[in-house]
């Protein structure tokens, strides 16, 4: 085992971008920023953190054939001390949501214990793993905006809605990518049922729908916001359509569909942040 592997089954860079989803939310809700909002930043990275582990740990025999160089598969660290250090994360992350408020608690809470249902069962089930993550994803916003009270949660649902739609668009490549790892490992996903090209389709809809839900926040933050969200906009679009004549694995990993889908949530969340602090 090496300190590198403990390192990189966290995926350190997606982690750290939860927890500062999470601030940003709450910058929106709010308009500014307390010294507290570190706790926000930790507790989402170390819950995030945790749900990867968890996820590398049921996933190892998955991850033998998909990605062979990740941690577990590669060596760097085992089975037993990846459970046992997603315990230590998910632990830390709900001690720390005490200092929140409830409606914070409920969430790392619930999210913690969907992380490892999610790992454990519902990844393999068509649809409803994607729909978990991509609940997940989008909770982040809720959670940021949660610790302003209720009033800022509700004021949060459209950045929510706008992340879930995207990340399911994201979820079904990232499926239709691996398909030849889920189908050995017994999984069943959505792309096995009905097909690349069909998956393909379906987040194609997705990030469609996510690009029309990114209009709502145009009521707070006018035009500027609109120009710069319709720049991102095209980024997932394209991204989602460069996948629509694929129908083998291969050629949707080839396309880089899902990780420019990617590229474009983090740039969505630098307009949020942008429009909470200039245009508010």
């Amino acid at each position: 085992m090496t300190a590198a592997g403990f390192f990189r089954i966290t995926r350190p860079v997606n982690a750290v971008v939860a927890g500062i989803a999470a601030v940003i939310a709450y910058l929106v809700a709010t308009g500014t920023l307390v010294p507290e909002v570190i706790l926000l930043l930790v507790i989402v990275t170390s819950i995030t953190a945790a749900g990867n582990v968890i996820n590398d740990y049921f996933d190892a025999d998955i991850d033998a054939v998909n990605c062979p160089e990740r941690p577990i598969p590669s060596g760097r660290i085992t089975r037993q001390a990846a459970l046992l250090y997603a315990a230590f994360l998910f632990l830390a992350g709900i001690a720390l949501s005490i200092y929140t408020t409830p409606i914070c608690i409920g969430f790392a809470v619930f999210n913690s214990l969907l992380l490892v249902l999610y790992a454990a069962r519902l990844k393999g089930m068509p649809l409803v793993g994607n729909i978990a993550v991509a609940y997940l994803s989008g909770s982040m916003f809720l959670f940021g905006g949660a610790f302003a009270g209720y009033a800022g949660l509700v004021h949060l649902l459209p950045l929510a809605a706008i992340t879930f739609l995207a990340t399911m668009a994201r979820e079904l490549l990232k499926d239709a990518e691996d398909v030849d790892g889920d189908a050995s490992g017994g999984a069943s996903t959505l792309p096995i049922w009905i097909g690349v090209r069909k998956t393909a389709y379906c987040a194609f809809a997705f990030a469609a729908l996510s690009a029309a839900a990114s209009i709502i926040p145009f009521w707070w933050w006018g035009a500027p916001y609109l120009v710069m969200i319709g720049i991102v906009d095209l980024i997932i679009l394209v991204a989602a359509y460069r996948a629509l004549s694929c129908d083998i694995p291969a050629c949707i990993r080839k396309s880089g569909a899902s990780g420019l889908l990617k590229y474009g949530m983090f740039a969505s969340l630098i307009v949020f942040t942008v429009s909470a602090v200039f245009l508010t």
